[in-house]
């Protein structure tokens, strides 16, 4: 039977049991009564009763074998199950300057910003990746760091939530936050490791060239995917007042740099990819999502049968036979 033990270092206890049968063996024969000549007794045959109280210490010894090996809980696997990890370490870089509050993308036909409807996508894409390790950097006018790699994937959505715009100064630092990006991953030894940013706009802060970081990813053997984010031409930009109330709106021209961002994407071996509404943007983070699997097999066995009852019950059983019998009918009178 191939079958485990939870606990085998108690299967250390069986061989005291072996011992204590030897020791009562040797003092079963303690006299109870006393007689002056044994002679007139020899004339008599030993009970069938008494045969059977000198087997009450081998019942007890293995009435505590059994009890040991059910303590020590026996278990057999029910199945040999594989445990698929993914193996990939993932850093979300995104954008949140001002212009990510335009309002050109909808959902179930009401206007919504650009920064709100990528946060909503960017959830389920972290739900889809259970077994990967995720980090976040969100950047404007330079990057900030909101989760680094965890597998503590409800502290980084609570961590997205946190993101918004305005909490840094304004601009659009795509060199730097790629290059952090890149930092994050540098020394991960991992089977994958990728980036992806998404931004609205072209690089106009920060102090790193956009194309020098995608060549230190390259270098570094991290692929980088980058999404571009917006309808062409003009977008709604709303106008806030001092106490947040949206006035009205303006009309702001699109100034997306598509191709910094193929460029980025075609260096690292990546891909670049364009978002004009609510739709393309979950089908563009559904394909990373199913371009970077990378499935590692490893045997486990997951569902085990406790096999403790079957030692304990008869132990019990064997116990209490033991000491019936030894208070009742084979009792030793003192």
């Amino acid at each position: 039977m191939n079958f485990t033990f939870a606990n085998p270092w108690l299967l250390l206890l069986l061989a005291l049991v072996p011992p204590l049968i030897w020791w009562r063996q040797r003092h079963r024969w303690a006299a109870a009564l006393r007689f002056s000549a044994v002679a007139p007794l020899l004339q008599f045959s030993p009970s069938p009763w008494l045969q059977l109280r000198r087997g009450l210490v081998v019942l007890r010894g293995v009435a505590l074998a059994c009890l040991v090996i059910a303590f020590a809980r026996p278990q057999k696997p029910l199945a040999e199950e594989k445990a698929v990890t993914e193996g990939i370490d993932i850093v979300l870089c995104l954008d949140v300057s001002g212009s990510m509050l335009a309002e050109d993308f909808e959902k179930d036909g009401r206007r919504r910003n650009r920064v709100d409807t990528v946060k909503e996508v960017v959830r389920d894409f972290i739900v889809k990746r259970a077994n990967d390790r995720l980090a976040m950097i969100a950047f404007a006018g330079r990057p900030y760091t909101v989760c680094p790699l965890t597998l503590d994937h409800e502290w980084l959505i609570e961590g997205l939530d946190r993101v918004r715009v305005g909490l840094i100064e304004d601009g659009t630092a795509i060199g730097s936050a790629l290059g952090s990006s890149v930092n994050r991953l540098r020394d991960i030894k991992a089977k994958s490791r990728v980036v992806v940013l998404l931004t609205d706009g072209c690089n106009n802060a920060g102090r790193l060239s956009p194309d020098v970081a995608a060549d230190a990813a390259r270098a570094l053997g991290i692929k980088v995917y980058t999404i571009g984010v917006g309808t062409g031409g003009i977008a709604p930009m709303p106008v806030v007042d001092p106490a947040g109330r949206t006035l009205g709106y303006r009309m702001m021209q699109a100034d997306l740099d598509e191709p910094l961002l193929k460029r980025m994407a075609e260096k690292t071996h990546g891909q670049f990819f364009r978002a004009a509404d609510t739709r393309q943007l979950q089908q563009i983070y559904e394909t990373i999502d199913k371009l970077e699997k990378r499935k590692i097999e490893a045997p486990s066995y997951r569902q085990m049968n406790e096999l403790f009852p079957w030692f304990a019950w008869p132990g019990l059983a064997l116990l209490l036979v033991e000491v019936g019998l030894g208070q009742t009918r084979l009792r030793k009178l003192p």
